[in-house]
């Protein structure tokens, strides 16, 4: 829920009635406002006609599958995303969150769980945590990037705006928050997550290559590895 108490909207899509009637139960009965959509036409005509929160999008639908309406989605919009599939492969997580999803769960699954990562996405959307030396930044400039905190987006020193994820909006304003500072792999999961860092996890590298992707950083000079230490954005940040 929210400060003003208002229920958040969700949108459950996937192509099975009695997948998508449960849910609506069960997160109904957890005090969210839920629609529902069995395809990717049902699914842009409530993003249009609803104010929606969060989406719970299947992997495997008919005619569109998941992969390309999240990637369709993010391509202009920062909507938090959790993608649920039938299909346990790593592969699948990681085409999941390469196309931009905040989160993965896999079928079958308990609804708690699902309804403990819809509060989870829904916390970080809207609030960051909190930064020991939080910057007053509204916008944010870097090299030919102007960063805008506020719309969550980017524009390219053409004037393009590129929209970012909600995982990408939290990764990028951490390393603005810490430019030209290295960060290791549990500090960019702890302040752009919250989540506990596991050390065989490898989603924080994921993150930071669709990260550099978006940023036209194919040979790593903006957002640098460094070796057994981690990342670091390697230009001056001015406030704008």
């Amino acid at each position: 829920m929210s400060q003003d108490t208002t229920p958040h909207r969700l949108l459950v899509v996937d192509d099975d009635l009695d997948i998508r009637t449960l849910l609506a139960e069960q997160l109904g009965r957890a005090g969210y406002q839920v629609f529902t959509a069995a395809d990717g036409v049902q699914m842009r005509q409530q993003l249009h006609n609803e104010r929606i929160d969060l989406v719970v999008l299947d992997l495997n639908l008919p005619r569109e599958d998941g992969l390309t309406l999240c990637r369709d989605l993010r391509a202009h919009s920062s909507l938090p995303v959790i993608m649920l599939t039938a299909r346990a492969e790593p592969i699948d997580r990681v085409l999941g969150l390469e196309m931009g999803a905040d989160d993965y769960l896999a079928k079958p699954f308990e609804p708690r769980e699902l309804l403990a990562r819809i509060r989870n996405v829904l916390r970080r959307t809207e609030a960051l945590p909190v930064n020991l030396e939080p910057p007053p930044l509204r916008r944010a400039g870097f090299g030919d990037w102007l960063f805008d905190l506020e719309q969550r987006h980017l524009v390219a020193a053409d004037g393009r705006v590129l929209m970012l994820s909600g995982a990408e909006f939290r990764l990028l304003k951490v390393f603005v928050e810490h430019a030209q500072r290295v960060l290791s792999r549990e500090q960019l999961v702890t302040l752009s997550s919250g989540k506990p860092f596991d050390a065989q996890e490898r989603a924080i590298d994921l993150q930071v290559s669709r990260l550099r992707a978006k940023l036209g950083d194919t040979g790593g000079s903006l957002i640098k590895t460094v070796r057994n230490e981690g990342y670091v954005l390697s230009l001056a940040v001015t406030s704008q």
